[in-house]
């Protein structure tokens, strides 16, 4: 696969022929239910800002990215790959970790313009490549990675889309490797917001009530995986730790 390094850093685009400004790769769903979050330049600018993200995660912003790095640890050695840019500063201090342990990071996106807002966010001279690939058909090797990201992306799918995500993230894993998973989850029946977010989130995000509904455990292979889970804020919330 072609690959070009652009001057800033160890950035990179899998696909270079293709501009950042185009969009047809981008899956149907993602413009028709997300172009307002994350295809259009406003949207990147507003949805981007600390605050912003904290209010849509309910305040859990620093308890769900600082859950997430405290998985993984403080120096990170070896190959790690995030499944889709996110907000905030998550993928910043992921980096530093990298650079600690003397690992590569690679981040995959289908969006251009996703892509180049986080190229700006990094730190120059970072082991970072920006890959821009669909995550339900990732272009990379079997058992390439010690450890894969999936941060609040699964609920942003519809079901055939998150279940093909969740396979290739296996697919690339290594043995004894490590898949973490942040997303929503089906509050416990006591979280009063079980009941004021079901008609927002059904209204806002599409997909996301799948999560109520189908836990993501029942998506995975049966059998050969350790599977780890922790819920936060009621329910609301949920990290799946997942080992080859």
């Amino acid at each position: 696969m072609d690959q070009h390094i652009d001057n800033f850093g160890q950035l990179a685009l899998a696909k270079p022929a293709v501009p950042y400004t185009d969009d047809t790769a981008a899956p149907d769903y993602l413009l028709l239910h997300y172009w307002w979050a994350y295809a259009h330049p406003l949207a990147v600018r507003f949805f981007d800002r600390r605050w912003v993200v904290n209010f849509i995660l309910l305040g859990n912003y620093r308890r769900l990215r600082d859950a997430a790095l405290a998985e993984f640890g403080r120096t990170l050695p070896g190959t790690t790959l995030q499944l889709a840019c996110v907000y905030g500063d998550l993928t910043c201090r992921l980096a530093r970790r990298v650079v600690a342990g003397g690992g590569t990071l690679d981040i995959v996106d289908v969006l251009p313009i996703q892509l180049r807002n986080l190229k700006w966010k990094l730190p120059c001279k970072s082991p970072v490549r920006l890959l821009r690939m669909n995550t339900a058909a990732l272009e990379l090797p079997d058992e390439s990675y010690d450890r894969v990201l999936l941060y609040f992306l699964l609920h942003e799918q519809p079901a055939g889309e998150r279940e093909r995500t969740l396979r290739e993230a296996l697919r690339v894993t290594k043995p004894g490797g490590k898949v973490l998973i942040l997303d929503f989850a089906s509050p416990y029946w006591w979280n009063p917001l079980r009941y004021i977010w079901r008609p927002l989130l059904a209204l806002l995000e599409p997909f996301a009530l799948d999560l109520w509904r189908t836990d993501i455990a029942a998506l995975l292979p049966p059998v050969g995986l350790a599977i780890r889970r922790e819920r936060f804020f009621g329910g609301f919330f949920q990290k799946i730790s997942i080992t080859r």
